[in-house]
């Protein structure tokens, strides 16, 4: 049974993939961790890239939901949502998590055992 409340499916997952496939928009995601509800400009002056350039990076982002933005009078506030990222892992760790521990308990009872 999955616990996991956000869980994506194949598009969202392919969408996050996308996402995550290019340096710039590693970086992007990089700054906006590191400054919470910072906004466009900020990533302008980081770039060597045109508005309209980090405007297209920002989108694939956003439709990937690992950026969220909320209007704040003419600007937008921008924060990562770790979510999306969350439910990639799970999706694969959660069944080696459970092997690993399995083998972990048996590798245990072997040695206090002496089997």
């Amino acid at each position: 049974m999955n616990h996991d409340p956000y869980q994506l499916d194949e598009a969202a997952t392919d969408a996050v993939f996308q996402a995550l496939a290019s340096r710039e928009r590693r970086r992007m995601l990089d700054l906006i961790r590191a400054q919470p509800g910072c906004i466009i400009s900020d990533l302008l002056d980081r770039f060597e890239m045109s508005r309209i350039g980090v405007m297209k990076h920002l989108k694939v982002l956003e439709e990937a939901d690992l950026v969220v933005s909320e209007k704040a009078g003419r600007e937008r506030r921008l924060y990562v949502n770790t979510l999306p990222l969350r439910a990639i892992h799970r999706r694969w760790s959660d069944e080696f998590d459970d092997f690993w521990a399995g083998s972990l308990l048996d590798l245990k009872r072997k040695v206090e055992t002496g089997q």
